[in-house]
């Protein structure tokens, strides 16, 4: 089978995105599962190499063509949108413009076929924002790019894979917002996901909001039955293996045990929550729903420790292993 081209955008050069690229692509098995491209800046990659005292070096291409994909070095896009004195650990809307024509390339590349993936180190929101442009982050950048009205969130974890119904709201706005349509459609984006993986069938189950999944309307307001019961009955319907709503405080368990192989979460924390504490270091968001496969790291920039090479690189590594498991087959 032909290894998936993924680009990696650098992210917010100001941050330990170039650090962990670097570090990640020091590990020849990447090249095994995928042929990796860096869009960014080879002069902020090749002072990421020196601060971690990286063997590799770095060769500037125009188009994923040029490429060699070959361990001990790096391709890269080069965009050159970074001066060479950019402090690391500093927010700037320099590097956040640059964060931003990073992803904007990599959709360039993955409409026009030259790409089968784009996996995303860490961008700054404050930075994005600073320069001009006014996304909460990667998932609705992407969204807009690529004319996607509607995405989900998903993280993935050694033996965890989670998606959500509703993200960045408050929990009283969450449980406002979800509702039977947005619940069947969030099932279907991680089912159709997985099925892309090689999972023909996938194994599905469905958090309730409330304590118990309700405890049969002792708790809540009957938001299991309104909202999340008739969704999961238009799934089977449609001969889709999917339970719930069932209580959270349980299916994890089941969903670690290996019972089923994608849990829906109703709001962020229900989610998060269980992923980040079975994996915090291999924690990967993939944004479901997207025409392209997009997964990410799950850390910031970490501007404390940006340009020491003190930078895990493992999280970055998982998400290049999903991205290459999850490319369509």
């Amino acid at each position: 089978m032909t290894r998936p081209r993924i680009a990696i955008t650098m992210g917010d050069p100001a941050g330990v995105g170039p650090e962990v690229i670097v570090k990640a692509l020091a590990h020849a098995a990447v090249y095994a599962q995928c042929r990796p491209l860096v869009i960014g800046d080879r002069r902020r990659l090749e002072r990421a190499g020196a601060l971690t005292r990286s063997p590799l070096t770095v060769r500037a291409v125009s188009a994923p063509h040029e490429a060699a994909f070959e361990p001990g070095r790096i391709d890269c896009i080069d965009l050159g949108l970074v001066p060479e004195d950019l402090p690391f650990g500093v927010l700037s809307p320099l590097a956040g413009e640059a964060a931003y024509r990073y992803v904007v390339r990599a959709v360039e590349l993955a409409q026009a076929g030259a790409i089968d993936a784009i996996c995303t180190a860490p961008l700054n929101k404050e930075a994005l924002n600073a320069a001009g442009h006014r996304y909460p982050g990667h998932t609705e950048l992407l969204a807009e790019l690529t004319g996607t009205p509607e995405v989900s969130l998903m993280l993935l974890a050694p033996n965890l894979r989670v998606i959500h119904v509703t993200t960045h709201v408050g929990l009283v706005d969450a449980v406002a917002r979800i509702d039977a349509g947005l619940v069947e459609r969030t099932i279907a984006r991680g089912r159709e996901l997985l099925r892309r993986a090689g999972i023909d069938e996938p194994r599905i189950v469905v958090c309730g909001i409330n304590p118990h999944a309700g405890e049969g309307g002792l708790f809540g307001r009957g938001e299991e039955e309104t909202k999340i019961a008739p969704a999961i009955a238009a799934c089977r319907a449609l001969g889709w293996r999917v339970e719930g709503p069932l209580p959270a405080d349980t299916l994890f368990f089941r969903a670690l045990r290996g019972d089923f192989d994608l849990v829906v979460a109703m709001y962020h924390d229900q989610g998060h929550g269980p992923v980040k504490a079975v994996a915090f270091d291999l924690g990967v968001n993939v944004t479901a729903g997207l025409p392209v496969l997009r997964t990410s790291v799950d850390h910031g920039t970490a501007f404390d420790i940006a340009g020491t090479g003190r930078a895990d690189e493992r999280s970055l590594l998982e998400a290049l292993r999903q991205a290459a498991l999850l490319s369509p087959r």
